[in-house]
């Protein structure tokens, strides 16, 4: 069964100074994990995550060129406990008919990840990490 949460919510940044920047003047407070590349948000809910748009997109195995057929360039990750969960989430969401467009593979950062399209074109990613941290409820707290 594909756990009911949202773990992640990553945007793809044109400018990821600027957009953290906005993000840091709201005064919210950034996780151990952010780095020049790459940056992520504490809230009361899920993680917010920036992430530069050419990344997310090569990340999520798609082309520049999808952008303009539906991508948004906002991903949304559900967090696995395990790896293997990665795989049999991947053809849960197979079998439900979500398009796949990065297969279950082993990612550069030490983890487990795929992605997948809704049938509103809505991207979503599938991800083991290691040293994820989840509450008593499921949610991800820290990674």
């Amino acid at each position: 069964m594909v756990p009911n949460r949202v773990s992640l919510i990553t945007i793809g940044a044109k400018n990821l100074p600027e957009l953290r920047k906005f993000y840091q003047k709201l005064g919210w407070s950034e996780t151990e994990i952010s780095s020049d590349q790459y940056c992520v948000f504490k809230t009361a809910g899920v993680l917010l995550s920036l992430f530069p748009i050419e990344e997310l997109l090569k990340d999520c195995g798609l082309e520049e060129v999808q952008m303009e057929d539906g991508f948004k360039g906002i991903t949304f990750a559900i967090n696995t406990d395990e790896p293997d969960q990665v795989d049999l989430i991947t053809e849960e969401v197979r079998a439900s008919g979500g398009k796949i467009i990065r297969e279950a593979s082993d990612a550069s950062w030490g983890g487990r990840i795929s992605y997948f399209l809704d049938p509103e074109g809505n991207a979503w990613e599938v991800a083991w990490n290691p040293t994820a941290v989840f509450d008593e409820r499921g949610a991800m707290i820290n990674f």
